[in-house]
């Protein structure tokens, strides 16, 4: 095949390949430079805005120094002249070497070169920025992995908006990456992108568009031939018209909310909705200071209860969630059996309906352990080894159902007595993660000690985590970074000794494995408050009404004990209720003991605790800014990615127009220099229809055989519009090519006809053309991937031919060696 690259039709080559006049190469100016620094301060700038969801602004230097490299990489490139394919290419270099010196200097080779070593620290760094964003509530502490993340992604924006404006020529498109970055304040603060953000953001977008009209960056055209008032208005005309639109839209479309764009209408396509997070990010609910997510119920119970939503027992060590065991889950019909043995005497039975609002969620918060479930609307299914009730393609909103729990009554001599080996619960529930920190396995085995039985050594951890050592704080956590619930974060949790739910649970589940006690981290709502209400239920009379909110969230451990099941305890002090078979070895009324009243949550009045009615107030449930922004964070990146993926994909396509918009692009230019171009598009609408130019062909040849190619429907041959056009424009193109210099005075007008007979020939190509022809010349065009395998195919090529020379270098001082050492005795 022959690639007929454009740059050599453009500097005057004949189709034949023979040289015809070389306009004069012209310099590349201030072009690339300018170029790169609009697309610097457009990223840079929305970069700002992500203050608020990363706290503080230590995270921004590394970020502004990776655009500042990138940019400066691709301009230095540009301005050599380099291929646009190289070009990215050095851009992926650059970002790769100052990632590398930013946060890998000490395994990098000579500091910023990537090694083996390298590779397993950036594993490292994505898991835990991975954790970040599921585990913790913005702001978010900026710990080396997720600014590093950061960093890579804003880099990869800064090449992708450098390629849409530059090869590709579509600068209006680079919005969309800009979009990308905004979206992720515009949904997670309550302040949106903020002033400074979308001022910075949107005057480098307007510079990107103001520097692709006022420059050429096409080397076909004049230095100063690019300049157009008329384009500069247009392009000024186009930014204050996305601008003004940019602003009114919040106005106008539902789902934003907070005030004036862009400081406030942060965007909430699912309005007042709110739901429960499972991934536990209490913090920011436990925070918010007003309640959101109302749920009421009414119950037979002789107080409010614990409603439990989900379980979590996959501690992989860096971030934790819920094992919803799909291939397990039985539909909601009939009876939920908990699938393990209950010796108690005793059960208490009771009556719950439960009317949840706005609160929305994939999981339905219910009283443990739930018999029979009536009312629900929609498909849902139930896990046999946690009695968590999910929806299948339905949620939690306006939901009213009635819920029959069942549990044994439970005291501490009984669960003293239970000291049996554990059996018939699944591993998931007893597995130790196998990189659990030292201070956590110390700090296990010194607390239970002088314990003999699991029981003993629960009630000795949770003495041990509710003692005065210490405190419970909403703050601390944040202040000293460990907002979350990974190992990691449960080493510096017993360090400091301050924390909130999700660290006292989570640290009381794994040592109690570690002890050999299965475990597990409910998450739900604490008791509540009563609304002085009653609520008529059928069957029971009128029953009095609570209510919890996202102020309730909560999340306490679950202890499973042979014979009596998965037991609830409350490590966290300050907060839910203590249950009676936890108190009776405490001593009532002393401060931070396990029966002190200053545990129960405000306005709740102590109810008669029950196995499962310690379901303690759940991790991130509510709906506040920092819940949105968690849930939507992983389909953000996940939806980015898909982009990703139909970018590459569409980039032959995207390719294949950029290059004829350029081609047929008549302003500035005389016939002179449109004419090659126009026959290099020729060539190149061939080649995609499957008949490409041989390079022995000239201009006339491959017009005739392009017009009478049987590839071209039943008969042959082109419709007589694009007949007409193909003859005209190999007359030009021999004229040009072959004739006398023209002085073109009168000469544009020509070639704004010569746009329309491209027109008609790919019109006539494409409808004589097979459908499978006509979907590869649109998104597998031959002209662009031939051109690609040819520049990939370089550097193989270069290689081939330098060991040829130098094997026959080789032969040749080998032959002369050889002369010189048999040459005859005598001879001359």
């Amino acid at each position: 095949m022959t690639l007929a690259p454009e740059r050599n039709a453009s500097r005057g080559q004949s189709a034949t390949g023979a040289p015809g006049k070389v306009p004069a190469r012209t310099r590349v100016g201030a072009y690339p430079w300018a170029m790169a620094g609009a697309v610097a301060l457009s990223v840079a700038g929305a970069a700002i805005s992500l203050n608020g969801v990363l706290r503080g602004w230590a995270w921004y230097l590394p970020i502004l120094t990776t655009v500042a490299v990138v940019c400066l990489t691709i301009a230095t490139l540009r301005a050599l002249r380099a291929h646009p394919l190289v070009v990215a290419a050095g851009g992926f270099a650059s970002l790769i070497a100052i990632l590398t010196l930013t946060f890998f200097r000490r395994t990098g080779i000579a500091g910023f070169i990537p090694s083996g070593a390298t590779l397993a620290e950036v594993d490292r760094f994505v898991r835990r920025a991975s954790e970040t964003v599921l585990a913790e509530s913005a702001p978010v502490a900026p710990n080396a992995g997720i600014v590093m993340v950061s960093c890579a992604a804003l880099g990869l924006t800064v090449i992708l908006i450098d390629a849409l404006a530059v090869p590709l020529g579509m600068p209006a498109t680079t919005g969309l990456g800009l979009l990308a970055i905004l979206v992720v304040p515009a949904t997670v603060k309550p302040q949106s992108v903020g002033v400074w953000g979308f001022t910075a953001t949107a005057a480098g977008y307007l510079l990107i568009l103001a520097c692709s009209q006022w420059f050429a960056p096409d080397s076909r055209t004049a230095a100063d031939s690019g300049r157009n008032p008329g384009q500069f208005r247009r392009a000024l005309l186009t930014g204050t018209v996305a601008l003004v639109a940019t602003l009114a839209v919040p106005a106008a479309i539902p789902g934003f909310d907070h005030g004036t764009f862009p400081q406030g209408s942060r965007l909430n396509p699912w309005g007042a909705g709110t739901g429960l997070n499972p991934m536990i990010t209490l913090g920011n609910s436990l925070r918010a200071p007003a309640g959101s997510g109302r749920i009421t119920y009414a119950t037979t119970a002789a107080g409010p209860l614990y409603l439990r939503s989900v379980t979590v027992d996959n501690f992989d060590g860096e971030s934790w969630g819920p094992d919803d065991r799909d291939a397990e889950r039985r539909p909601v019909a009939g009876q939920l059996e908990t699938g393990h043995e209950i010796i108690a005497e005793e059960q208490l039975r009771q009556v719950t309906a439960v009317d949840t609002g706005a609160f929305t969620s994939p999981y339905l918060p219910l009283p443990y352990a739930p018999e029979t479930i009536r009312g629900l609307n929609g498909a849902w299914t139930w896990d046999p080894a946690t009695l968590a009730v999910k929806g299948s393609n339905t949620n939690t909103r306006t939901q009213q159902y009635i819920v029959v729990s069942t549990a044994p009554k439970l005291t501490a001599a009984l669960l003293q007595q239970s000291s049996q080996a554990v059996q018939g619960i699944p591993a998931d529930f007893t597995r130790v993660p196998g990189n659990v920190p030292d201070i956590v396995r110390r700090t296990a085995d010194s607390v239970t000690a002088s314990s003999d039985t699991p029981f003993a050594k629960a009630m000795a951890i949770q003495k041990y985590l509710r003692s005065g050592e210490f405190t419970y704080s909403l703050q601390s956590p944040v202040q000293g970074g460990y907002d979350g619930n990974g190992l990691s974060v449960l080493a510096d949790f017993l360090t400091q000794k301050s924390g909130y739910c999700i660290h006292y649970s989570s640290a009381m589940a794994v040592m109690a494995r570690l002890e050999g006690i299965p475990s597990r981290i409910a998450v739900g709502y604490a008791p509540g408050r009563s609304t002085g209400s009653t609520v008529s239920v059928a069957g029971q009379g009128a029953l009095p009404e609570y209510e919890v909110d996202a102020r309730d969230a909560h999340a306490w451990p679950e202890l499973y004990f042979q014979g009596l099941g998965w037991v609830p305890f409350e490590p966290t002090p300050s907060r839910g209720v203590i249950p009676a078979y936890a108190t009776e070895t405490s001593t009532p009324g002393v401060p931070g003991s396990l029966g002190s009243n200053e545990d129960l949550l405000p306005g709740a009045t102590a109810p008669t605790p029950t196995p499962s009615a310690t379901a303690v107030p759940l991790p991130g449930a509510g709906g506040g800014a920092g819940d949105l922004g968690q849930l939507l964070l992983p389909w953000l990146l996940g939806t980015a990615a898909a982009l990703g993926l139909v970018l590459l994909a569409a980039s032959p396509r995207l390719v294949r127009m950029g290059r004829r918009a350029r081609r047929l692009r008549t302003e500035g230019r005389t016939r002179e220099d449109v004419v090659p171009l126009a026959w290099a598009e020729i060539r190149d609408l061939g080649t995609d229809y499957g008949l490409s130019p041989d390079s022995s062909e000239t201009a006339r040849t491959y017009s005739a055989r392009l017009r009478h190619s049987s590839l071209l429907g039943e008969h042959g041959g082109m419709d007589d519009a694009a007949h007409q056009a193909i003859r005209s424009l190999t007359s030009d193109f021999e004229r040009r090519h072959y004739g006398p210099p023209v002085q073109d005075t009168a000469g544009r007008g020509r070639t704004a006809a010569i746009a329309p007979r491209i027109a008609a020939v790919q019109h006539s190509l494409r409808a004589n053309a097979s459908l499978p022809r006509r979907l590869r010349a649109d998104w597998l065009p031959p002209s662009v991937l031939g051109r690609w395998a040819w520049l990939l195919a370089a550097p193989f090529r270069g290689l081939s031919r330098l060991a040829h020379r130098t094997a026959k270098a080789a032969a040749r001082s080998w032959s002369r060696a050889r002369d010189g050492l048999f040459r005859p005795r005598g001879s001359q």
